[in-house]
């Protein structure tokens, strides 16, 4: 298995372009939002911010591009982010639109159901600036959220970013994150698959894997994929660990920590900002996998989409803890 498909870190930082919400989570246990019922919250989110924010956690150079409102939900995600070595110079601050949000309750089943306000928040109203050129033309890495593609403007800037950043010797990551209440058209589709065939590295979940390829099984869906051009290929699992596929036909396989969980929301996002930051540090994949893995468990540990993201030395302690399966 190679060294790394990843560009250096000191080529310049990871970036992330996308949705910057606050989340507010249910603490009863059912079906959506049509009762009143007792909250949680506000927490910093957005499936974006939180890969970056675990990645500056873990000591990469890492940077986002969004937008906030003007308003106290903003200013919460400015200083997380900033908190934890992100750069925030390219995040935009709407002084109309407040910050976008997303309540979320779980069912018994484990599964969630979200009310987001994306399309007519903050979230959705940033575009090509100043700062977001300075930041892309000095970038080394950019990581795509499947879920950032719903929204034209992220959209835009993501295929402005990733020409730029690869043209001067940067790689591109791409997490699929395609969840069922993001409306995606065929443009969306048409840009997904574009991305995927540019990706140095993929991170699905699950059947996610067979999306991004277009065809059923996991064999045909690797053998697909490789034949595009990507380089690697991370498999989260979930409680089955994760699996690392190389395009030399190497493969690794990580078990999963055994934690209680107490929310899921955020894990993959962690896992991926985690091991994007390892590679690009330099580590082996294997060695990746396993902060990967660490950083994914210990955030289901505790409520809210980034406050288990951990520092490398909190997750030293909790891979020498925890038990795996």
């Amino acid at each position: 298995m190679p060294q790394t498909v990843l560009s250096p870190d000191a080529l310049g930082p990871t970036v992330c372009v996308g949705e910057i919400l606050v989340e507010i989570v249910a603490t009863t246990i059912g079906d959506g939002f049509r009762t009143a019922q007792p909250l949680v919250g506000p927490y910093p989110s957005g499936a974006p911010a939180i890969f970056i924010d675990q990645c500056g956690r873990l000591g990469g150079r890492a940077a986002m591009i969004g937008a906030v409102g003007d308003d106290d939900f903003g200013q919460l995600n400015l200083d997380r982010l900033r908190a934890d070595g992100v750069d925030v110079s390219a995040v935009a601050v709407d002084r109309q639109f407040p910050t976008g949000s997303a309540f979320v309750r779980y069912r018994a089943s484990g599964a969630r159901d979200f009310v987001y306000n994306i399309a007519t928040s903050a979230a959705s109203r940033f575009g090509w600036s100043d700062a977001v050129e300075a930041l892309v033309r000095r970038a080394g890495h950019i990581h795509v959220m499947g879920t950032a593609l719903s929204m034209p403007s992220a959209a835009a800037v993501i295929a402005r970013a990733v020409e730029i950043i690869k043209a001067r010797g940067g790689t591109l990551s791409v997490d699929p994150n395609l969840r069922k209440e993001l409306q995606l058209d065929v443009g969306v589709e048409r840009q997904f698959a574009e991305l995927v065939a540019k990706a140095d590295l993929l991170l699905p979940s699950g059947d996610e894997l067979e999306r991004a390829a277009g065809v059923e099984g996991e064999a045909a869906a690797l053998e697909k994929l490789f034949a595009l051009g990507v380089a690697e290929i991370v498999l989260k699992r979930g409680a089955n660990g994760a699996t690392c596929f190389s395009r030399d036909g190497s493969r690794l396989d990580a078990a999963a920590f055994v934690v209680t969980e107490v929310d899921p929301t955020g894990a993959g996002d962690c896992f991926g900002g985690a091991y994007v930051a390892c590679r690009r540090l330099g580590m082996g994949a294997e060695q990746a996998l396993t902060y990967a893995a660490a950083a994914g468990a210990r955030n289901v540990t505790v409520r809210g989409p980034m406050e288990g993201a951990g520092t490398r030395a909190e997750l030293d302690a909790f891979i020498a803890a925890t038990p795996r399966r």
